[in-house]
Order: C-alpha cells, then sequence, then structure tokens
C-alpha cells in the first residue's frame, strides 16, 4: 500500500483519494441493502414492511460499528500525525478487543429487545414475526461485523480506504448470488424464506473480515504489532471507550430517529412504511459521496489535527462541505424527476409507490444541507470533540423531528407529505446554525492550541 502524505498534499488532493475509494466502497455497501429490500418485496408485502422496520434495530450494529471505526480512526491518525506509531498500533489491536466485548453486549440487547420494541413501532404479528427471523440471524452475526469494521478503521488511517472497498464490491456480488439461494432454496439448502436475507450478509461478512485481516497484517504498522498489543490496555480502552460511546450515542440518535419517523409514518398504514423504506434506501444510495467526504475529513483532519496543522483542518472542513453539498444540488433533480420510476423498482403497489414518490419529492430539497450535518460530526470526531456529535444529533434527528412531527399529525391533523415538509424546515434552520458554530467554535479552539 503508498503511503499518502495527509499533512502536506494538497487538501483538494487528498479529498479525492479518498473520498472517492470511500464512496465506491459505500455505494455497494449500500445497493447490498438495496438487494435486500428487493427480495424482500420478491416474497411480500408484509416482508418489504418488515425489512423497512428492522432498519432501526438493525441501526444498533450499524451505530456500534460507526462508533468503533470512527474512535479508532481518529486515535490512530491523531497518533500517526504526532509520529506515535508505536501507539497507533497498540489502538489497532486494543480497537479489536474492543469490538468482541461491545458485541456480546450488543447481541444479547438485540435479541431481547427486538420483539418489543417492533411492537412499539404499531407493527402487526405478521411483521413482527418476519422482522424477528431476519434479525435474531443478524445479530447473532455482530462480532463478524464489529471485527470487521475495526478492521477498516485502521485501514482508514492510514489513507487506505480501497481496501474496504474492494471487500463491499466483491460481497455485493456475492450477496446477489447467495440471497436467493438461501431465501427460496435448492438442493440440499431448505428455503429459510426472510431469514435467508440474513444469512447470506453473515457469510458475506465473514468473507471481509478474513481479507480486511490479512491487509491489516501486511500493513506498515505491522512492524509493531506483537501478540502483546492483544493484551489489554485498560488506558487505551478507555480512550476508545471515551471517542466511540459518543459517536455510538449519535447513531443511536439517527435509529431512533428513523424509529421516530416510522412511528409517525405507520399511522397512515403499513403501505406507507413499506413506500417510506424502499425510498429510504435510494436515498442511501445518493449520500455515499458525502459519506466518501465525512471519512476523509475524519482521517485528513485527525492527523492534521495531530500534527498541529490547523488551517488544514479549516480548509478540508469547508471544501467537503461545498463538494457535498454541489453533489447532493444534482442529486436531488434527478430523484425529483424520477421519484416514482424509482420507488416502483422495489414494489407494484401504487400506494406504496405513491407514498414513497412523495417522501423522495420532498426530500430531494432537504439533500443539500445534509453534507453540514455529516462533515461537522466527521469534524468534531477528529478533533476529539465528540460530545458535540450527539449534541448536534439529538436536536437534529430526536427532538426537533418529534416535536414537529407529532404537531403535524395529532395538532394539525396533516398527511403524509406534510410530515416532510416539517422535517425540511427544521433540517435547514438547524443546518445553518450547525455550521456557524463549528466555525465559530473550531477557530477559538485553534486559537488557544497555536499558543499552547
Amino acid at each position: 500500500m503508498k503511503s499518502m502524505n495527509l499533512v502536506g498534499e494538497p487538501i483538494t488532493d487528498l479529498l479525492k483519494k479518498i473520498a472517492i475509494p470511500a464512496s465506491t466502497g459505500t455505494l455497494f455497501q449500500t445497493l447490498y441493502n438495496v438487494v435486500d429490500t428487493f427480495f424482500a418485496g420478491k416474497i411480500s408485502p408484509n416482508a418489504l414492511a418488515a425489512i423497512a422496520k428492522s432498519f432501526p434495530l438493525y441501526f444498533i450494529i450499524i451505530a456500534t460499528g460507526v462508533g468503533i471505526v470512527a474512535a479508532s480512526n481518529a486515535l490512530i491518525s491523531n497518533s500517526l500525525g504526532a509520529k506515535e506509531d508505536r501507539t497507533a498500533s497498540l489502538y489497532i489491536a486494543q480497537s479489536l478487543l474492543y469490538s468482541v466485548l461491545v458485541s456480546i453486549v450488543v447481541t444479547i440487547v438485540g435479541i431481547t429487545l427486538s420483539d418489543d420494541l417492533l411492537r412499539l413501532m404499531g407493527s402487526d404479528q405478521e411483521t413482527i414475526n418476519l422482522a424477528t427471523n431476519y434479525l435474531d440471524v443478524i445479530f447473532f452475526g455482530t462480532f463478524i461485523f464489529l471485527i470487521q469494521i475495526s478492521l477498516n478503521g485502521a485501514l482508514n488511517a492510514q489513507g487506505d480506504t480501497k481496501s474496504y472497498r474492494n471487500v463491499l464490491i466483491v460481497t455485493f456480488f456475492l450477496n446477489i448470488g447467495l440471497n436467493p439461494l438461501f431465501i427460496f432454496g435448492i438442493g440440499p439448502i431448505p428455503a429459510f424464506g426472510i431469514a435467508g436475507l440474513a444469512i447470506a450478509t453473515v457469510i458475506a461478512q465473514l468473507l471481509g473480515l478474513v481479507y480486511l485481516a490479512y491487509k491489516v497484517y501486511c500493513c506498515e504498522l505491522k512492524k509493531y504489532l506483537k501478540l502483546e498489543c492483544f493484551l489489554p490496555k485498560f488506558d487505551l480502552i478507555k480512550n476508545l471507550t471515551n471517542q466511540s460511546v459518543p459517536i455510538m450515542m449519535s447513531m443511536f440518535m439517527i435509529g431512533l430517529g428513523i424509529y421516530n419517523i416510522l412511528f409517525f409514518v405507520s399511522k397512515f398504514g403499513y403501505l406507507a412504511a413499506a413506500g417510506y423504506g424502499s425510498a429510504l434506501r435510494i436515498e442511501q444510495i445518493l449520500l455515499l459521496p458525502v459519506i466518501g467526504l465525512n471519512t476523509a475529513v475524519l482521517t485528513i483532519a485527525g492527523q492534521n489535527f495531530g500534527a498541529k496543522l490547523f488551517p488544514r483542518v479549516d480548509e478540508v472542513y469547508t471544501k467537503a462541505i461545498i463538494i457535498g453539498s454541489s453533489f447532493m444540488i444534482l442529486a436531488g433533480i434527478i430523484i425529483f424527476l424520477l421519484a416514482d420510476n424509482i420507488v416502483s423498482i422495489f414494489t407494484d403497489n401504487q400506494d406504496a409507490i405513491n407514498f414513497g414518490a412523495d417522501y423522495l419529492k420532498i426530500a430531494a430539497f432537504i439533500g443539500p444541507v445534509y453534507p453540514v450535518f455529516f462533515i461537522t460530526n466527521a469534524l468534531f470526531q477528529a478533533i476529539k470533540k465528540p460530545i458535540y456529535t450527539v449534541l448536534m444529533t439529538f436536536f437534529r434527528l430526536v427532538l426537533l423531528p418529534f416535536v414537529t412531527m407529532w404537531t403535524v399529525v395529532f395538532l394539525l391533523e396533516g398527511n403524509f407529505r406534510d410530515l416532510f415538509l416539517g422535517l425540511f424546515f427544521i433540517n435547514w434552520t438547524f443546518g445553518i446554525l450547525v455550521f456557524l458554530f463549528a466555525k465559530y467554535y473550531t477557530k477559538k479552539l485553534f486559537l488557544r492550541a497555536a499558543k499552547i
């Protein structure tokens, strides 16, 4: 792997080198989910609704993984920026140990609470049965995903986003082949139904884990990565916990935010949930370049913050937002014009299509502000202030949306479309405030740090 000079190369060049592979990889990860949604729709409309309602619970694993990868990325990046390669290697080993411990907790919590949470979401018994069949397998495979994502964090911190991209591309195509095999059965393999989606996912992730482990074994930090590095180092685990838990909380709030939306969407029937769930998959695809920029900002800003090159930290933040928002304007035009055709890929039920298209047409106008939230999150993680990601996410995805949607549904007796018009207003208002705060706070922080 050819090393990048993250503290010396031009910011725009680094954004391209890191964000493009990361976006490509995330594209296939999202298409992975799209394929699952497609096959769920082939089972039944209830299965499609079950996958949609499973997402906030599946998001527990995703949120935990994002916390681990962001924490390991930030701490390893800071160590590399400060020329502390041995410490960086220790963080690689300790993040793997940390992943195993966390996976045990997540598995127990997920399997224990999924049924009750689905019921609270207003799901009928058939949908609950389908969703739990899917989720039980997913939660048992948590340790595979979290170890894989920890290895990815170690590689990202060194500027290698291509390895995880390769994993996601290969496992995407593998998933296409495995999904129908385990859903519908063939020969000695029985038909697992919706659980087959989860079985295919776990198998693909296991193969990805093996490949990433090999890449870490071959990286430049390998010379410091000795067996004793894997013995518990409680000070480093504490640092990983302090860095990851706020990020996990932020991500949990994203899941809670989706849960909030599905709760109110379900007031308009299961077809509304199915339509929204299908549209959400498409929106995730369009956010891929922004997610790639998020990874790039975390890595670049992390090393430059560790090296005390503060103007470069501010430069990467500003340029990433400009690039991300420009792309989302173009993406918004596409989804607004093709909304109905896009949702019809997943279902032929016209009511579900109408609900999904209504959401996408409004999301097209919300999209340009999303980069502010994603990239500001990465900035605060890079400068080791993850608590601000928690606060920002709580207000944007939990408190403000809940108050808005409750007002729309119960006070104003609004319709499905009105829900998302309310979210349009609060996202833009809050996005402007977040950007201004980030600029003000980092300016003060960098001035203080420069005097030390």
